[in-house]
């Protein structure tokens, strides 16, 4: 047999990107919308979960951070190190991977993340994001945008909510200002208003007041995808601010819900 009859190998790239198996689940099923592309629905909504702070699995995460903050490791695979319980009660990652400003590839390949916080726009030298098959991950926080050194990003691309492919419809927001009936911005309903807290603009980092809160959804291509953007900003200012959407996408901020009008799917 010549060289030419061997069969092709192909390394898999995320050999080392998954934790320990186990007899439990490590994530819980998404039933938003369908991935597959064989059912369209009419609206979808935000995951409700919010995260228990006294878990085990949320305990070992915030050792990890730190850990990766103190030695200044430039890639940071935490899950990998989780049990297949601890990866399941993982539903976001803590605020203090702010601390991780020396970490260029972060992965989390296969994660039970329904929200992304923030502060992930405070690592300033992240080169990689890799979510990888995270099914339950439809969106992305608008900060993400401050990380100007990102530029390959691998993300399940029939997860993510207006994806060109499916075109799922985005959560509907609520009207600018109806956040002025809330008692604390720092303990929000995650499934009316997509996260636990909002402390500072999206776009300004300014501090936001609840009366002035208005939430937008944009599509805008972040490395190698184009990913939904939640942008909670503290003035119209800000939402006129936001720079043109993605091409082949709404093309302006919206408010989402399933009246958003979206480009055709590629997929039929």
């Amino acid at each position: 047999m010549g060289d030419e009859d061997q069969p092709v190998r192909f390394g898999n790239r995320w050999a080392d990107a998954v934790g320990p198996g186990g007899a439990e689940p490590d994530r819980d099923r998404c039933t938003c919308f369908d991935q597959s592309g064989v059912q369209r629905g009419t609206g979808v909504g935000f995951h409700p979960e919010r995260q228990d702070t006294s878990a085990p699995g949320w305990q070992h995460l915030l050792e990890l951070i730190d850990e990766a903050a103190a030695d200044g490791r430039q890639v940071f695979k935490p899950l990998v190190q989780l049990s297949p319980g601890e990866r399941r009660q993982i539903v976001t990652l803590p605020p203090s991977i702010a601390k991780l400003t020396a970490v260029k590839h972060l992965v989390l390949y296969g994660s039970n993340l329904v929200r992304v916080p923030p502060e992930i726009g405070a690592m300033t030298r992240l080169e990689e994001f890799s979510p990888y098959t995270s099914c339950r991950l439809h969106w992305f926080p608008y900060e993400i945008t401050r990380c100007p050194n990102l530029r390959a990003s691998t993300v399940s691309t029939r997860s993510l909510f207006g994806n060109f492919k499916l075109r799922p419809p985005f959560p509907r927001l609520r009207p600018s200002g109806a956040a002025a009936g809330e008692q604390d911005l720092a303990d929000l309903d995650p499934y009316r208003w997509g996260t636990t807290g909002i402390d500072r603009c999206s776009v300004c980092d300014q501090p936001v007041e609840a009366r002035s809160l208005h939430q937008v959804w944009i599509s805008l291509r972040v490395a190698t995808d184009v990913l939904p953007l939640l942008v909670n900003a503290c003035s119209q200012q800000c939402v006129n601010a936001l720079p043109t959407p993605a091409e082949g996408y709404v093309t302006t901020p919206h408010r989402g819900g399933s009246d958003v009008e979206q480009p055709a799917s590629r997929w039929g």
